[in-house]
């Protein structure tokens, strides 16, 4: 079978979604900023090589690539389509990445946070190709960050950020804070 691979825009204008008829990530869903970050998972590497590439996001048969904005999207979209073909067969879909081995870890609080996060939130995001990384809570503050398309969407950083931390203050705690970094 061959690979089909649909576009889709988000509302971030410097990201994409390639969605395809294979998957790229089983379970869970990653970013790579860096071709550092990602040496077991050549496919990511090769995208953040291709020129004005920033970010890679991987979730279920979605690829989500953002880009510095020096690019039309019908010349970059080509070269992206050209990598996913040419390295998908070869994709290991059961990869495990360093920063989701992280939430393994986690204490009962950032547990319950990420189940409301889970049911709540990160549909809409990933359904526009983005996500959200919990990275702490100390005190009443929960840092954030934002991954995939709504790594650099002006709507993440108001609307979804004002969202995340009423849903946190109706279901978890009246005094949580939500900063994202």
């Amino acid at each position: 079978m061959g690979v089909r691979i649909l576009t889709q825009e988000t509302p971030n204008p410097n990201a994409m979604k390639f969605i395809l008829n294979f998957d790229v990530k089983r379970e869970g869903k990653v970013t790579f900023t860096e071709p550092a970050q990602c040496t077991n998972v050549p496919l990511a590497k090769y995208l953040l090589e291709t020129e004005n590439v920033t970010q890679i996001h991987f979730f279920e048969n979605v690829i989500t690539v953002t880009q510095n904005g020096n690019s039309p999207w019908e010349q970059l979209g080509a070269k992206v389509e050209v990598v996913i073909s040419e390295n998908i067969t070869a994709h290991d879909i059961e990869f495990v990445a360093e920063a989701e081995k992280k939430r393994s870890n986690l204490s009962p609080e950032l547990i319950k946070i990420e189940e409301i996060l889970d049911r709540t939130i990160r549909p809409g995001l990933q359904s526009d190709g983005g996500d959200v990384q919990v990275l702490s809570l100390e005190r009443n503050i929960l840092s954030i960050h934002y991954e995939g398309a709504c790594g650099s969407c002006p709507s993440a950083t108001a609307g979804t950020l004002n969202a995340i931390e009423g849903i946190l203050q109706d279901e978890y705690d009246a005094d949580i804070q939500v900063i994202a970094v």
